[in-house]
């Protein structure tokens, strides 16, 4: 069972981690082994104990230590629980969206780009895409429209920030998923996704591209999908490098969407062929 401590006080130590420590302190990139993330919500929480990864301690609203924390609770083992009412919780920036619970947990080592693409047909590959929010729906639509794994370059958002764990439902533990080395990106990461067998499709408006829909695009047994950076969106040396550029047909004037958005409308689309 798990080790329940009430506490009194925002200022407590023991909500340093949930309440003062910043993203990139959690990553602990002097350290990896001790690298962690936060998981927000019951559900969320299970789906990342479902995929492995090793809790360190909890932070519940006291009513719902027999609520619907009760079940996750029965799966954490001997961790520590702490808990206190919403009055001391309610200090925590966005606490009240997360249905009264926070979960820290280990990070796990990042496979390969190689071991991630070992068994995949349709992948997803974000390059420089910065908004954890974006990241994190974008995770979820790959899960839920028929990808397989997700790559991202360097600069990207990591897909364990607490924002982007929780926008994406937990589905950021559902899929595989890791990042290419920052000098990796474009030009040895996308020779090696030839030598797998992948062609590559940069997502860009571009007068030469061709439609979402393309029937030589969709005929492809194996298939990487681009998605750029919010505003600029890919860079030139990128889409010149891809097999394809490809486009979504737009209407009333409008020419583009964001992100997150046009990767549902691609994920959907290029996915026929994993249905």
């Amino acid at each position: 069972m798990s080790h329940i401590i009430e506490i009194s006080s925002f200022d407590a130590p023991e909500l340093d981690i949930y309440a003062r420590t910043s993203e990139n302190q959690l990553v602990n990139r002097a350290n990896p082994a001790e690298a962690m993330f936060i998981a927000e919500s019951p559900r969320v929480i299970e789906r990342a104990l479902d995929a492995g990864y090793e809790p360190v301690s909890c932070l519940v609203e006291k009513r719902q230590l027999a609520g619907e924390a009760r079940t996750v609770l029965e799966r954490l083992g001997n961790i520590p629980v702490y808990t206190a009412e919403m009055e001391v919780l309610a200090q925590l920036t966005g606490f009240k969206l997360t249905r009264g619970m926070l979960c820290a947990m280990y990070r796990k080592a990042l496979p390969s780009v190689r071991e991630v693409c070992g068994n995949a047909r349709r992948i997803a590959i974000l390059e420089n895409v910065v908004n954890p929010t974006n990241v994190g729906a974008i995770f979820r639509s790959a899960a839920a429209l028929h990808m397989d794994a997700v790559l991202l370059t360097f600069d990207c958002s990591n897909p364990l920030y607490r924002r982007a764990v929780r926008v994406s439902m937990g589905t950021v533990f559902q899929i595989p998923w890791t990042f290419f080395d920052k000098e990796d990106w474009p030009e040895k990461g996308i020779g090696l996704l030839r030598e797998l067998g992948f062609k590559t499709a940069a997502l860009a408006l571009k007068d030469d591209s061709v439609s979402i829909d393309d029937p030589d695009l969709m005929s492809e047994e194996k298939l990487a999908l681009i998605l750029g950076t919010e505003g600029d969106g890919l860079a030139a040396s990128t889409i010149a490098d891809c097999d394809y550029t490809v486009k979504i047909p737009m209407s009333h004037g409008v020419d583009s969407l964001n992100v997150a958005a046009a990767s549902a409308v691609a994920f959907w689309q290029v996915g026929q062929k994993n249905r």
